[in-house]
């Protein structure tokens, strides 16, 4: 019988246990020669087309201190209120307007400086939410009242269908994550995610005999899955030549190097750094996938706040300018948008351990040549604070609106739910 006793729609499927779209332990490669027949030829080599959009989102996971990231130097609260953590005005990197960077973003300084970096100031949300959890949801769902269960890039991809098939693929959003984050899960659509390419494996099947029949049975044409009469069927068969198609290209893509700046830079990008070249080389390969998503650990600085945050600022840094660098080298730059944001941003005074806890407003950056350059919003004013916090002037889902409008050309609110002005930091 078909597996459509264990399933019984595609969302069950895509995010059930033994999807090959989940976390990397239950992550299928189906191997063998007949998956190739499912689905007709394989597509041509060349399928970029040079104005083609990719757009990569860069988690800050911790919640970054965005007061020590984009530092207010000529402000005498900051230096009151900051006390041992405040970065000395002589070691600032100065941008405009009395703001600068954190003296360890060098990389940082050097896009800013080309043109290719846009700070957008006092980001957040109505009734902020002090939560690494609550907050991280409502980001990723763009809704502060945690009421939508998909996220916003999930919504996105979902609005790109027509109502019927062909859905967008899995590999048209990918995540270099353990587990596929809640921002591109849709109702319709489930991103290809990994941790490392050497997690693409089919190892369930090794443990689960259920999951293993189902997908002996994918990927057998003569077994009884019916090739006519189940949509259901029909869609998973499609789904498990995609995912080897698209785990084999990830595979090669992964042995190739890219040739440019981000080896050069010996590593300073840390895992981030490594992220985003895997990210570069499957752009320069021509890869189907219109949206990356990657993450950068460790912001959660509630003790020894000093060394720890110079650290993260390097490799974030670091990271982002060889990324770019290799962007540029490969002819793809004009191409790529990159977004960041952390869940949100830390207090004002620092605690007893050195270091400070959760807060509200931070900073989102954007990158690439399509970015209207500078400082965006004013600074939060440091003598009216939200709870002890720096109090938000911006609202997030405006920053989302011009990603949707501006770059990848969807009507901002049949992915956010109502209209948001969209923030006029990338060129239209």
């Amino acid at each position: 019988m078909t597996d459509e006793r264990l399933y019984t729609t595609r969302r069950d499927f895509l995010t059930g246990s033994i999807s090959f779209l989940s976390a990397a332990s239950t992550m299928p490669v189906f191997l063998g020669n007949t998956a190739r027949v499912l689905a007709g030829p394989e597509p041509q080599q060349k399928r970029r087309n040079d104005s083609d959009r990719i757009l990569v989102v860069v988690q800050l996971a911790g919640g970054n201190d965005g007061l020590n990231t984009i530092v207010p130097y000529e402000a005498d609260p900051y230096y009151k209120l900051r006390q041992r953590l405040a970065i000395p005005k002589k070691d600032v990197l100065k941008l405009e307007q009395g703001l600068g960077l954190h003296p360890a973003a060098t990389g940082f300084k050097e896009l800013y400086d080309d043109g290719l970096m846009a700070v957008v100031q006092g980001v957040g949300y109505p009734n902020p939410n002090r939560s690494h959890f609550s907050s991280m949801d409502i980001w990723n769902t763009a809704d502060p009242t945690l009421k939508m269960h998909d996220g916003w890039l999930g919504r996105y991809f979902d609005a790109c269908c027509s109502g019927s098939d062909p859905a967008p693929e899995p590999i048209e959003g990918v995540a270099l994550m353990g587990e596929a984050p809640l921002a591109m899960q849709g109702d319709r659509f489930f991103p290809l995610s990994f941790s490392n390419p050497a997690a693409l494996a089919w190892k369930a099947g090794q443990r689960n005999k259920r999951a293993n029949d189902v997908f002996r049975k994918l990927n057998n044409v003569d077994s009884e899955m019916p090739r006519g009469g189940s949509e259901l069927a029909q869609f998973l068969q499609r789904a498990a030549l995609k995912a080897q198609l698209g785990a084999d290209e990830i595979h090669a893509v992964a042995g190739r190097r890219t040739g440019g700046a981000a080896n050069r830079r010996g590593g300073r990008g840390g895992q981030l750094g490594r992220s985003l070249d895997l990210v570069a080389r499957m752009i320069a390969a021509d890869m189907p996938t219109r949206i990356y998503y990657v993450s950068m650990g460790g912001f959660d600085t509630h003790t020894g706040q000093d060394n720890r945050h110079r650290q993260l600022m390097t490799q974030l840094s670091s990271g982002m300018k060889s990324f770019f660098d290799t962007l540029k080298s490969n002819k793809q730059l004009d191409r790529v948008l990159v977004l960041t944001f952390s869940e949100f941003g830390r207090r004002v005074q620092p605690n007893a351990s050195g270091g400070t806890d959760h807060g509200e407003a931070a900073p989102m950056f954007l990158f690439g040549s399509q970015v209207r350059p500078g400082i965006h919003q004013k600074h939060p004013n440091l003598t009216k604070l939200h709870r002890g916090d720096l109090s938000f002037g911006c609202d997030f889902r405006r920053v989302y609106a011009a990603v949707l409008q501006n770059w990848l050309k969807m009507r901002p609110e049949k992915v956010l739910g109502r209209k948001f002005a969209p923030l006029k930091v990338i060129r239209a």
